[in-house]
């Protein structure tokens, strides 16, 4: 029992950040139809700039402010310079340009900061508490937490604010969006920007656990990939579940099998899902009028 509960937190702890990841790929994916694979590079600038700036001297908080704010920026920059100039392209060409920034922001991270793994201190120190006969960090319910505060704050955005109204409406139907005033070029750079920062906030919380470094964004994208595929690609709530149940399948794989298959379970998610249900757990099939 210890083991199976060590393992279940240690599962969903890891899963809040794939599930964060997913979120992001849904956002961006609703908007514009852009499946985004630079998502994993958000979560390396909001660790990295936060570790760096911390080093610097800054105080945590105001280090973490900027890094959100610095991953906001890019965020911004990858729409305008490379999606937007490519409006119209098709969805392979956009997933290319995708995998291009992330090799980009890949290198440019190499660049900037270094090839180090690098850590930061524990918001609320590295003392487990015992629970059951399991030892969780402190640092875990402050990804959980914090995890939960953001789907909540999405939920009030896209259901109580105007703005949040027309991302919904541009995600079902952007030329109609266009056509009763709404400024479907903002809301896409818009979420890409809330994207980004999900992404940056999700590194800030967990790099105090899995340490971060420049090349930590290409297996990140692809487990939050598969969670959103898991879930069904552009449901919210299926990010959601999709990231806690690839988190709790690479703890429980690595746990009661064996750990050198940890990162395979991903690509395993990706081929069920392919092979069995292409819409994902809360998908729904298309119907197209010709």
């Amino acid at each position: 029992m210890p083991e199976f509960l060590q393992f279940s937190v240690s599962g969903l702890t890891v899963g809040a950040v794939y599930a964060l990841v997913a979120l992001g790929f849904t956002i961006i994916y609703n908007a514009s139809d852009v499946v985004n694979f630079a998502q994993g590079e958000f979560v390396m600038i909001g660790g990295m700039a936060t570790v760096f700036l911390t080093a610097a001297g800054i105080p945590l908080p105001v280090a973490a402010l900027m890094a959100i704010a610095a991953a906001m920026a890019v965020g911004l920059a990858l729409h305008r310079l490379a999606i937007e100039p490519a409006r119209g392209a098709s969805p392979v060409t956009l997933i290319i340009i995708t995998i291009g920034a992330s090799i980009f922001l890949r290198g440019l991270g190499q660049v900037v900061f270094d090839k180090q793994f690098h850590s930061l201190p524990s918001f609320s120190g590295d003392t487990p508490i015992r629970f059951g006969g399991a030892a969780i960090l402190p640092q875990s319910f402050w990804v959980l937490a914090g995890a939960g505060i953001i789907v909540l704050a999405l939920w009030a955005f896209f259901n109580r604010t105007l703005l949040g109204k027309a991302v919904l409406a541009t995600a079902a139907n952007r030329l109609a969006a266009r056509l009763v005033g709404i400024n479907t070029s903002f809301v896409v750079g818009f979420s890409f920007v809330v994207s980004a920062a999900i992404g940056a906030i999700a590194g800030i919380l967990v790099t105090p656990i899995t340490l971060t470094s420049y090349d930590i964004g290409t297996l990140l994208a692809l487990k939050g990939f598969a969670a959103a595929m898991l879930g069904g690609m552009g449901n919210p709530l299926g990010a959601i579940v999709g990231g806690l149940a690839v988190g709790l399948l690479e703890a429980f794989g690595a746990g009661y099998l064996s750990s050198t298959y940890k990162d395979a379970i991903a690509f395993i998610v990706i081929l069920g899902v392919l092979f069995v249900m292409p819409g994902g757990l809360f998908g729904r099939a298309s119907v197209e009028r010709v």
